[in-house]
């Protein structure tokens, strides 16, 4: 179920099958997504892509969360255990620049539901009570020229999931792509991130969520990330929680 709206909130249509794009140098997207053809491995799509920027990957009793960072103050970042989830934090203080898109919650809880997102929209999404509502009034990050999307994702109670990603168009108004899954198979996720790849701008990421196969071991995501962008990454597996930080030697 694809449902996208504009920034007024008016629907339109999304074909169910999208044009089919290059992450990775490896063509992604609906078209491709054929019966006959091999699941693509997370870790391969990770190592073949040096800035994927940050990422949202859920599957069966699993998710995970990463950032990346280019510019030393996105790098000067740590992931830190709250009371219901994650937030971001300074690893050094003093070199803390702006805060606006780098510090915020990117995992809380709302009720039985878990909320995994790359911005201050979680906040947004738990305060509303509605993953549809808080992501209605939210847009894209305003840091032209990249314009980087708002991804985020909804994880239900009875393993029933949502990823959205809010996406900048040329002519300054935001679409917004909502997409509804009834689960996913043991060992499979559904992978979205910010970007294509490297660049400048840096491309938005096209398409829907990548249906990808996982490895049994969350270190192995850690190890496919580029080691010189990767800052963090989060993970959950069932009910165990692990945190991956570079500067604290992982």
């Amino acid at each position: 179920n694809i449902f996208s709206a504009d920034r007024l909130g008016k629907p339109f249509s999304v074909p169910e099958v999208g044009l089919p794009y290059l992450y990775g140098g490896q063509p992604t997207g609906a078209a491709h997504h054929r019966k006959d053809a091999p699941m693509q491995d997370l870790t391969e799509l990770l190592r073949s892509n040096p800035y994927p920027g940050r990422g949202i990957v859920v599957g069966k009793d699993v998710v995970y969360y990463w950032i990346m960072g280019r510019s030393s103050n996105s790098r000067n970042r740590v992931f830190v255990s709250t009371e219901d989830g994650i937030r971001t934090e300074a690893h050094d203080p003093a070199l803390l620049e702006d805060p606006s898109l780098i510090i915020y919650h990117p995992v809380r809880t709302m009720g039985g539901k878990l909320v995994v997102t790359n911005g201050d929209q979680t906040d947004t999404i738990v305060n509303a009570g509605s993953f549809r509502d808080g992501c209605m009034a939210r847009e894209f990050e305003p840091d032209a020229p990249n314009f980087t999307p708002r991804i985020s994702a909804v994880i239900n109670e009875d393993g029933t999931f949502e990823i959205s990603i809010l996406k900048h168009q040329d002519n300054g108004r935001c679409q917004r792509n909502f997409f509804a899954y009834e689960g996913a198979d043991e060992g499979v996720g559904y992978f979205i991130s910010t970007y294509q790849g490297d660049g400048n701008p840096l491309p938005t990421f096209a398409g829907e969520p990548i249906e990808v196969a996982l490895p049994a071991d969350p270190a192995d995501v850690w190890g496919a990330l580029n080691a010189d962008n990767k800052v963090s990454m989060y993970v959950k597996a069932g009910s165990d929680v692990r945190i991956f930080n570079k500067h604290l030697g992982d």
